[in-house]
């Protein structure tokens, strides 16, 4: 990901510009192994295909995906045909959304126009998802606000950014955006009858079936504002239910994922909040940082915020239309009880953390307990932060590990090979993703980086055993996004879900992997299928990757 000009570096602005550049994981060849697609703000976003060895190589210019002529977001794969083949939806900031059929040869044709999805926008995150099941995956988009100006930068190909938290608060606002997959290739605009255009100023989604009545509901985080949990209706419809449901949600979310900490066989969900911590500013030392810690005001605690603190906060208050009694400031992770009832613990669990941007989960020691890792930083004009990689400790606590586990310090050092006007520049990430790439049974770390190279991290832990799944959907959509899959082994069910985007400009493998730890055998698996259909496998064999089509 390179500077933008005008906008970064030297030149800093406060607008989503530094806001990062989305991954996406996804195997678009067929041959069994996941593949990665980088998404870049200046010049090219990357294709690289899996040698099926850990490696990879470049096929950007074969497969026609590079859009060097926009500033991309995000990007996420999805068989949106059932044809088999991994399709490519990217977002842009003002260049026009992208479909991408994938035509089998390795290569992709653009249908965006043919399919009904051209909106030209301040698109955010997108993620496919039946929502209607009826076996057909459908799109939703997140939109922010108006937050550029009419000046086009030809050079950048990029619209003038904004600058600052004021210009921001006030620009319109710009609504999410469902479509419906009509099952001819073409998708249909039903945002205000479903009822999920949203507050603005959207980031991430998550899509899971909270309630378990078998259609997937939506999380959508707000950057100056709540969350919004929709409930689905069952009818084509939406009900915003996040203050009786969840109660206060982070006031500045980005990313946002749904897992099941503590493997009692419900969802429970994490939020990170990284504008919560913006009233740092760059000239303040990080010793004055209590990562750990939320404050009861938008500005912080008095004795950073000035002499003026709580005037300046009446303003910002004033200004991003704060309602304190439907939000916290910092992260909030919501432990599932049960019957429409979630606890908030993110301080109980260890989860409170500073400049957090995504989350990227998975059983990366396959001991049985799903960890965390958290992109985290800001890069310059401020100070190096570093990534957090939450082991997940099994009592319903997490600590962090990034040192022991080789994440931090990261490759290179803190800083960027060149200073910015004299000064050195900090690295800092953003978007995440997993997925086991070699095939080794452990889940292997892809990081994309802000005004930097990528990060990936091979899983070099010992060897414990595990277990994998694909699902493929016959009635149910073919990706089986949706599928809720349960292990039982003894007294422990440890539960995951088939999703399409996770956490934050960012796609995970579709792939299901499971640690087991010291478990030598398994009970039986059940799968819940988006169509509605149970299917129980007794004992499969561990240590594999078991290929499993939805029963006709």
């Amino acid at each position: 990901m390179n500077f933008l000009p005008g906008e970064q570096g030297e030149k800093f602005k406060t607008n989503l510009y530094d806001h990062g550049s989305g991954v996406a994981i996804g195997d678009f060849d067929g041959d069994g192994f996941d593949d990665i697609y980088f998404v870049n703000q200046l010049g090219q976003n990357r294709l690289y295909r899996n040698k099926g060895d850990g490696g990879f190589v470049d096929v950007t210019q074969q497969a026609g995906v590079g859009l060097g002529d926009r500033i991309c977001v995000s990007a996420v794969f999805a068989d949106y045909d059932n044809d088999g083949r991994q399709d490519l939806f990217v977002t842009s900031t003002r260049g026009g959304n992208v479909l991408f059929k994938n035509l089998g040869n390795g290569t992709f044709k653009d249908v965006t126009k043919e399919a009904g999805l051209s909106h030209v926008g301040h698109s955010y995150a997108a993620t496919f998802f039946d929502y209607d099941n009826d076996g057909l995956l459908d799109l939703l988009v997140t939109g922010t606000g108006q937050w550029t100006l009419n000046d086009f930068d030809s050079a950048g190909k990029y619209f003038v950014g904004r600058n600052g938290l004021e210009d921001l608060a006030r620009c319109p606002i710009e609504h999410n955006i469902l479509y419906r997959n009509n099952g001819n290739g073409t998708f249909t605009n039903v945002t205000a009858k479903a009822g999920l255009a949203g507050l603005g100023w959207s980031a991430d989604v998550a899509v899971f079936d909270y309630n378990e009545d078998g259609y997937l509901d939506v999380l959508i985080t707000n950057m100056f504002g709540r969350a919004q949990l929709y409930r689905n209706n069952g009818n084509g419809t939406f009900t915003d239910v996040t203050l009786k449901v969840l109660g206060k949600t982070s006031w500045g979310g980005m990313g946002a994922r749904a897992f099941d900490f503590n493997n009692d066989g419900r969802l429970d969900l994490f939020i990170v909040d990284m504008h919560s911590d913006m009233w740092i500013r760059p000239f303040h030392s990080p010793s004055v940082i209590e990562e750990n810690k939320k404050y009861p005001y938008v500005n912080g605690p008095p004795s950073l915020a000035g002499p003026r603190g709580l005037e300046n906060e009446k303003f910002f208050a004033d200004l991003f239309q704060v309602h304190y009694d439907e939000v916290l400031f910092g992260n909030t992770f919501f432990k599932n009880l049960g019957q429409d009832r979630f606890q908030e613990i993110s301080d109980q669990a260890g989860l409170e953390t500073f400049w957090p941007w995504g989350i990227a989960t998975g059983d990366f020691d396959n001991d049985g307990w799903q960890d965390i890792f958290i992109p985290s930083g800001m890069g310059y004009p401020f100070w190096y932060w570093p990534n957090y990689l939450k082991r997940n400790q099994g009592d319903g606590t997490f600590t962090d590990w990034a040192r022991a586990a080789g994440i931090e310090p990261p490759p290179g050092g803190f800083h960027l090979p060149e200073t910015i006007g004299g000064q050195a520049a900090p690295r800092s990430s953003r978007a995440a993703a997993t997925a086991d790439f070699d095939h080794d049974g452990r889940l292997d770390l892809v990081v994309n980086n802000f005004n930097d190279h990528p990060y990936y991290f091979r899983n070099q832990f010992p060897q414990k055993n595990y277990v994998a799944f694909r699902l493929r959907g016959t009635r149910s959509n073919r990706d089986a996004v949706g599928a809720l899959l349960r292990l039982y082994s003894g007294k422990d069910v440890l539960t995951r879900i088939v999703e399409s985007s996770t956490g934050y400009l960012a796609q995970s493998s579709k792939t299901l992997h499971i640690g087991l730890g010291e478990r030598n055998a398994i009970d039986r698996i059940e799968i819940r299928w988006p169509s509605g259909a149970r299917q129980t496998i007794q004992n499969p064999a561990i240590n594999k990757l078991h290929d499993i089509s939805e029963p006709r």
